[in-house]
């Protein structure tokens, strides 16, 4: 697999674990917080270097002591940090997140530097795959995949319009259920795959509006959702650009969002390969004792 991009948000998470989360207007005490490196694409782009890829990062922070705590986990996994600019006159990003203890979270994002981004930043050719969200600019994003020469996913969330040109260009996109209502079938116009991720229930994967394959997680006691989409993003890239097919690599993505939903924090609770294959060896042999 050549040197995969991710172009994307860089946060940090400021994540308050309460006994249940608050309804409109409503103030819940009894939480603890912690802080927690974050942002969709910072979390892609380690996920996929826990899983073995070799991954470069462009974004944006602050000039500040955040933009530190934001990027350690990923200096400490190797990422390519080269292209990451430092904006002198905005803060670095930061997403308040709050968990209840089944693992659900409400989450508000200030994006501060990553409103930064433009085409600008860019490399005018972007060689080998590439990731992208939508938590930069839109005419950043779409920049981008307009100059990427190799397989593209499009992690379109969170959900906003974006053209068609970026829908018929994506080899790849992947939305949740809410994500894939918003979008309708303008998300099978290119003809590339389209993953709907379900949550607990798994993920289905269509090529031109039919479904072609389908997956469950592993079982597990989900503690913090937060970072297990990202988790599946950055997998089942890994998985597709290393050559699985469409069940394998389905189930494989599937897996790693499950055990990122297992601990506390979005980059964190990023599982590595071993984890995943592991995992996976178990619900293999637990399938085999049934049968």
């Amino acid at each position: 697999m050549s040197r995969l991009t991710v172009i994307g948000s860089i946060n940090l998470d400021l994540v308050a674990t309460a006994p249940r989360l608050p309804v409109a207007g409503e103030t819940v005490t009894g939480a603890t917080l912690a802080r927690h490196p974050g942002g969709k694409g910072a979390n892609q782009a380690l996920a996929a270097a826990r899983l073995g890829a070799e991954v470069a990062l462009i974004g944006r922070v602050g000039d500040d002591a955040m933009a530190d705590e934001a990027l350690v986990l990923l200096r400490a996994a190797g990422v390519d940090l080269s292209a990451v600019a430092v904006d002198p006159s905005a803060p670095t990003g930061v997403a308040l997140i709050a968990v209840d203890p089944s693992g659900e979270n409400q989450i508000v994002v200030a994006a501060g530097a990553n409103h930064g981004v433009t085409p600008e930043q860019l490399p005018a050719r972007i060689e080998g795959p590439l990731i992208v969200q939508l938590e930069l600019p839109i005419p950043a994003v779409e920049a981008a995949v307009g100059r990427a020469t190799g397989f593209v996913c499009a992690n379109l969330a969170p959900a906003q319009p974006v053209s068609e040109a970026l829908m018929r260009r994506a080899d790849l996109i992947v939305v949740n259920e809410g994500e894939a209502a918003f979008y309708g079938d303008a998300l099978h116009a290119g003809g590339g795959r389209v993953v709907v991720t379900q949550g607990a229930r798994g993920a289905e994967m269509y090529q031109r509006g039919v479904s072609v394959a389908a997956a469950t997680p592993p079982a597990v006691t989900a503690v913090d959702a937060t970072g297990a989409g990202d988790a599946f993003v950055g997998a089942i890239t890994v998985a597709l650009l290393e050559g699985m097919d469409a069940q394998a690599a389905l189930t494989f993505a599937c897996a790693a969002g499950a055990l990122a939903a297992t601990r506390a924090g979005a980059q964190p609770s990023l599982p590595g390969r071993s984890e995943v294959d592991r995992v996976l060896g178990a619900s293999r042999r637990g399938l085999g004792e049934q049968g």
